[in-house]
């Protein structure tokens, strides 16, 4: 039975389910194959690849673009691979409008970049659809290393330490292994199960055991981690949420932004998932406009993205903000939370606008809600962790940190910028590191 998204209240159903599978079909679909040859032909393969510096992994674009040019993808997905083990869901949730497609020569002369994110995902799949695994496994070294946490970082990691010949056990205080790409993306960016599957194919190398349940803290401690394991690699994300921090916080209907993205990315039915008729969204990140943009898609009749900061300070893209306009999203900037207003349950939320400086102006405004999500950060948890920089784990340049024989990366690190991309590459770079401590 489908609600009407005029009802009032959080509900499920407001939209038929082949609507709601249209509104959450591929953001950006596969190429076909002369889509990829037109695409790749207007690579200029240049030297120096300013699109290879602005890569957070360093894969050799020009390399693997003319790799496709060619008719070899599966070649061009090896060299992506060999540097970015997650390229396939790299390619679907890298912000490459801001990476190697804002510095690509095309974009300069044109205003129209090689599309590299979707020639990199047609490379990406077509070897992983065909079940091969580009790399074989080297000869057991019989050297232990836990990883702990599934995430981007932790399987990154994994992937090169079982590559080498290592045995690694990976723990992750979930029921699945995947972490954010797992959890944390829009559905609509990754679609058929990609993430699990994903995991499935990297694991397939040999020489990892994932084991779900289990989180640092409690019975799994570092000292324990350090006593029964030749070294610890630590990509634990952050677990936390940041609080508004403003009166009324704790009514029915102010719930995490993660939570709600992570609900409906496990839900076996779109239509299932609970969704407000007037949905008011804090923050300015990819969260955030994940958020906003799904509970649009679901059926929410006003949506509202709220940011205490202007347009150009927003962390999402300026394609994620266009995306979010594209899909209904109201975007207000320069709004401070002050108060959840509800019997209860929340009704509506008062916000004063501020000055770029976030000085309050005193002008207040009041908007409808039924469903309050909070995207303004996430914070790292755990007890025991090693020395901390700031609110992270404190790492040097190849993610050793303050304990002998641990390393980390990823969200949980300083130093990082909170991409899917970032944290692959302090994974891998982190695995090198503890390759090379070991066989020393």
């Amino acid at each position: 039975m489908t609600t009407s998204p005029l009802s009032e209240g959080i509900v499920s159903g407001r939209l038929a389910s082949d609507q709601l599978s249209e509104n959450f079909a591929d953001l950006h679909p596969q190429l076909e194959d002369h889509e990829a040859l037109v695409a790749a032909d207007r690579c200029y393969f240049c030297h120096d690849a300013p699109c290879m510096t602005a890569c957070p992994t360093d894969i050799d674009i020009p390399l693997f673009i003319r790799q496709i040019a060619t008719g070899t993808p599966e070649a061009a997905a090896k060299t992506i691979f060999s540097q970015n083990i997650l390229g396939g869901m790299c390619a679907r949730v890298c912000p490459t409008e801001t990476l190697c497609e804002e510095v690509c020569v095309r974009e300069t002369a044109e205003g129209k970049p090689v599309e590299i994110g979707r020639l990199q995902r047609y490379a990406t799949d077509i070897l992983m659809d065909s079940g091969v695994h580009p790399f074989e496994r080297d000869v057991p070294t019989g050297k232990k290393i836990a990883v702990v946490g599934a995430g981007p970082a932790g399987l990154a990691a994994a992937h090169r330490l079982a590559m080498y010949g290592h045995d690694v056990t990976v723990l992750d205080s979930r029921a699945k292994a995947g972490g954010l790409n797992e959890f944390g993306i829009a559905s609509y960016k990754s679609v058929d199960n990609f993430a699990a599957r994903e995991v499935d194919w990297l694991l397939s190398i040999g020489g990892i055991t994932v084991e779900t349940g289990k989180a640092l803290g409690g019975d799994l401690t570092l000292d324990a981690l350090t006593a029964d394991f030749d070294a610890v690699f630590l990509g634990i994300g952050l677990g936390g949420v940041n609080a508004l921090g403003v009166e009324g916080e704790d009514k029915d209907g102010v719930l995490d932004a993660v939570d709600f993205i992570s609900d409906l990315r496990q839900a076996s039915e779109l239509g299932s998932v609970e969704i407000g008729r007037d949905v008011v969204v804090i923050g300015g990140g990819m969260t955030a406009v994940d958020a906003a943009v799904q509970a649009k898609l679901l059926g929410a009749l006003n949506v509202s993205l709220v940011y205490r900061r202007g347009r150009d300070r927003m962390n999402a893209s300026q394609f994620e903000q266009d995306l979010a306009a594209s899909k209904g999203v109201r975007i207000i900037t320069n709004a401070s939370p002050k108060a959840v207003i509800g019997n209860g349950a929340v009704r509506e939320i008062e916000f004063e606008y501020t000055d770029d400086d976030l000085s309050a102006t005193g002008q207040t405004v009041r908007l409808a809600a039924d469903q309050v999500f909070k995207a303004i950060g996430q914070t790292l948890e755990g007890s025991g962790l090693p020395d901390l920089d700031g609110r992270k784990i404190a790492v040097d340049g190849t993610g050793r940190t303050s304990v002998q024989g641990v390393w980390a990366g990823g969200d949980c690190a300083a130093g990082g910028d909170d991409l899917t991309v970032t944290a692959v590459a302090e994974g891998r770079d982190a695995a090198e590191d503890i390759h090379a401590t070991l066989t020393a």
